[in-house]
This record gives C-alpha cells, structure tokens and sequence, in this order.
C-alpha cells in the first residue's frame, strides 16, 4: 500500500467521522465546527487528486467566511435545544427507514460499476510543472468563456436586485464635505460672545443685612 492510498483512507475516514458528528452533535456549536474539519479533510483528498484551486477555495470561501458567519450566527441565537428534541422518538422510525433506503440506492450504484475504474480510470501523474490553477483558467475563458460571461452577469442581476429590493428611499443623512472642512479657518469657525455677569439676588441682599447689624 502506497503513502498516498495511506493519506487518502485517513482522511476519508476523518471525512465521514466529521459528517457523522455534524448531524449527531448536541450542541450547534460543536457541530459547525465538525463541519470545519469536514471541509478540511475534503479539501486534503482534493489535493491528492491535485484539484489544487478547489481545496483551496474550499478552505478559504466555506472555512474563511461561510462558516465564520454561520458560527456567528449560532453563537447570537438562543436555540432551545430541549423543543428540538421533542418528537425524536416518534420520528426516529422513519428516520432509520429513508436512511436505510438511501444507503441501498448508494451501494447499488457503487456497486454497478458506475463508477469502477474501467469507467474511471485513473488519471496519468502530471508533470512537476503542472499547474492546475492555470489550467483552470484556460479552459474557463477559452472554451466555457461565453458561459462564465452568462454566469457573471446572472450574479451581478442578483446583487442589484438585492439592492433594489431592500432600498427603501433616500434617507436624510449627513454627510462630510471635505472642500468645506479643509476651508475651515478661526474667522468663520470661531465666535467670540461676550457674556454680562449676573449678580443673584440673594447675594446683593445678604451684605447689606450685615451692613445693617
């Protein structure tokens, strides 16, 4: 057995450790972060298949920003986890039966040989020089270019709708301007106010009482 078969079977079982632990976990907190190390141990067996721009925007999208919010998220919610487990007796039977049927529908398509190696087959080793974020790349804006174009717009759609959406007029907010502030001198900025003294009455009386003792 080789050192690459050895990493691939450690991480694969790490892999499907984690996912297990994600749906069985108690606390939402522990279970966002196995979904963390679910992402890590997919991003590893996507390096062995040298998919080097996948595993790393594996870790840097889902780890870096999608799972930060989601634990953000949770750390900020009261999750009442007793009204969570209301009803899992009740529903664990036909849990247990969907779960039981999917793995069948699995293992017969693991099975056919659907995905063998013949159908498969393994993939020559690629140069040293290979760069599989550059080949990416290539493909995308020569022979997919029109439907990465198409996708790009679609996004930029979403995003003004979004905006469109939420915007509900224009505010009155204050603003900087900066011509204004760095015009800003001690003649139109400074007012010097002359302000009178005021005697309180009580104060002018009570020497004149003494004046009269």
């Amino acid at each position: 057995m080789s050192f690459q078969v050895i990493v691939f079977y450690s991480f694969a079982a790490w892999l499907i450790f984690s996912a297990l632990m994600v749906v069985s976990s108690k606390h939402s907190v522990k279970a966002a972060l196995f979904l963390v190390l679910s992402f890590a141990s997919a991003s590893a067996i996507w390096l062995l298949l040298e998919a080097e721009f996948l595993a790393i925007s594996l870790i840097v999208v889902y780890v870096g920003a999608v799972m930060v919010l989601l634990l953000f998220v949770v750390m900020m919610l009261d999750v009442d986890y007793a009204a969570l487990r209301q009803g899992f007796v009740k529903k664990l039977p036909a849990a247990l039966l969907i779960s039981i049927a999917f793995f069948v529908i699995l293992y017969g398509f693991i099975s056919s040989g659907t995905f063998s190696t013949e159908a498969f087959p393994i993939p020559e080793a690629k140069p040293q020089n290979y760069s599989n974020i550059k080949e990416l790349g290539r493909v995308l804006y020569t022979e997919y270019v029109i439907a990465f174009e198409i996708a790009a717009v679609i996004l930029l759609v979403a995003i003004i709708s979004a905006i469109a959406l939420t915007f509900r007029g224009r505010r009155n907010r204050k603003t900087q301007n900066i011509t204004k502030q760095l015009k800003a001198n001690k003649q139109n900025r400074l007012r010097i106010v002359e302000v009178k003294a005021v005697v309180p009455e009580k104060l002018e009386e009570e020497p004149k009482q003494g004046d009269e003792q």
